[in-house]
């Protein structure tokens, strides 16, 4: 069988992605509309090699008859345009953050919990979770199914696209304005990005943490389990893409490191690629444009009674975005749940 869909915000880094990965992976599409705001109305996105869509206008867009809506278009966009695709019976999987913490919507990752789509039918609305939550928890899912995790200690060093296109752009022009003596722009960070890291992303919360921080908190308990702890330090480092996680973990249980090994080294969506020596772990470098979620010098954390700490890589706009929203379609589809509603 295949679908009727659209792509939501067609025209940023996020929605191209989903295209390119919608035709990579032969995602069985009869009909494939992509969407934007009005000023990009009549502009052209590739899908796939040989197709050229024209964008629609999202605004004025009818939805009925559809079957399927991935959206990136913003959070503000989604709120209005999300809940009316699925008032007009197309199925949506939201990747901005506005509905990642309804509690009548899922928030997935097909390798950890895609038994949580089931419930998508009260909104009609599926949400992908935080970039930098996706690739900790398909680490963490296989550790925990093991010796069941209590604690989590998580320092991020995310980059620049996380920010879209103009921090992209941020981070290029103020590297290349160095090498002629221009005083750097800030306009998309706090304070210059080149040659610098800023513990910041997202706005401050009451208690000192960053919102960025806080989702990767509560996204985790509510995808994997309510009653592990989890602190996290995100910071912007002047990488263009591919995110990286200095990740410690606190066990219930005991668990050594050739028993995770084992469990890294067969679950799904994970590559394991630690061999303790020069060059022997993955960077961000590395990760870009890969599917998978790297994990690399793994070891033992002394400190706690039942501890490990390790390193994880992942691409941010492939797993951490776009492959994963795709991934929540083929699950629909293989769990016989890319039925439309009745409008």
């Amino acid at each position: 069988m295949a679908y009727k869909i659209a792509v939501v915000g067609a025209t940023g880094a996020v929605g191209r992605e989903i295209l390119k990965i919608l035709a990579e992976r032969n995602f069985p599409v009869s009909e494939a509309f992509a969407l934007a705001s009005p000023r990009s109305t009549g502009q052209s996105v590739s899908f796939g090699e040989k197709t050229v869509l024209k964008i629609r206008n999202l605004e004025t867009f009818d939805f009925t008859g559809l079957d399927l809506a991935l959206f990136s278009p913003g959070a503000a966009v989604s709120a209005i345009h999300a809940p009316r695709a699925a008032a007009q019976g197309c199925i949506v999987i939201d990747n901005t953050s506005q509905f990642r913490m309804d509690h009548d919507v899922p928030l997935v990752v097909p390798e950890v919990n895609p038994q949580a789509l089931k419930r998508f039918r009260k909104r009609g609305i599926i949400a992908n979770p935080n970039c930098s939550t996706i690739q900790m928890v398909v680490a963490l899912k296989p550790l925990h199914d093991l010796a069941r995790i209590r604690r989590v200690v998580v320092s991020t060093y995310q980059s620049v696209s996380g920010a879209g296109k103009e921090g992209m752009d941020e981070l290029f022009n103020q590297t290349k304005g160095s090498f002629v003596n221009d005083l750097p722009t800030v306009e998309q960070f706090t304070k210059p990005i080149a040659f610098n890291v800023i513990p910041h992303i997202d706005k401050f919360m009451e208690d000192g943490a960053t919102k960025e921080e806080w989702k990767m908190s509560v996204e985790t308990r509510k995808i994997l389990d309510p009653d592990i702890q989890v602190i996290a330090t995100c910071v912007r480092v002047p990488v263009f893409v591919g995110h990286a996680e200095a990740v410690h973990v606190e066990f219930e249980n005991p668990i050594t490191v050739a028993e995770a090994r084992a469990a890294l080294g067969k679950a799904p969506g994970v590559n394991l690629f630690d061999k303790r020596e020069d060059a022997g772990y993955i960077t961000p470098l590395d990760a870009a444009g890969e599917d998978e979620v790297f994990i690399s010098r793994l070891r033992k954390d002394p400190t706690v009674p039942h501890g490990l700490a390790f390193w994880c890589v992942s691409d941010n706009l492939r797993k951490g975005a776009a492959l994963n929203a795709v991934q929540i379609a083929e699950e629909l589809h293989r769990q016989g749940l890319l039925v439309r509603a009745t409008a």
